[in-house]
């Protein structure tokens, strides 16, 4: 441990304190950088998608129950082809009437537009979509291996 950092908040005459520890800096692993596309600072370029409310409103149940099973399944599939590395529902509706996101591992807006178009609810029209380029840590696609290990299962 280098150093100590203590924050102490007022609130209302409450008083929190956090202490944090800083950890010695790791090893840099240029193996692990070049595998995983990082640039200097441990970056790299995504492709997030927001998935919308698309035009197509599906009242039966079973049809949309498929639609959902085929829509998990895709994600499913591109998560193990690496394509992949967050996928997920908002869990509030929000003014945007966003209802999910996908970061796919791709700097091309064209081939992350390829990926989401093989999903079965956005090829139906129940989801459509916005494509923003991102940048953010080479380490995220790490994040799925350890998933599996904390999920008892698997929707």
């Amino acid at each position: 441990m280098k150093t100590k950092i203590i924050l102490t908040l007022s609130l209302f005459a409450t008083t929190f304190s956090f202490a944090q520890k800083t950890a010695e800096k790791p090893t840099f692993n240029q193996k692990l950088a070049t595998e995983l596309g990082a640039d200097k600072y441990g970056m790299k370029p995504y492709v997030i998608v927001m998935l919308t409310t698309g035009p197509t409103k599906i009242d039966d149940k079973t049809k949309m129950g498929e639609l959902m099973k085929g829509h998990l399944g895709n994600i499913g599939k591109l998560a193990n082809e690496g394509k992949i590395v967050v996928a997920g529902p908002f869990l509030e509706q929000n003014k945007e009437n966003y209802r999910g996101m996908f970061i796919f591992n791709t700097k091309s807006k064209e081939e992350a537009e390829q990926w989401v178009k093989t999903d079965p609810a956005v090829q139906a029209g129940v989801f459509s979509y916005e494509i923003f380029p991102w940048y953010g840590s080479a380490a995220l696609p790490m994040y799925l291996k350890h998933h599996a290990e904390i999920a008892q299962e698997n929707p």
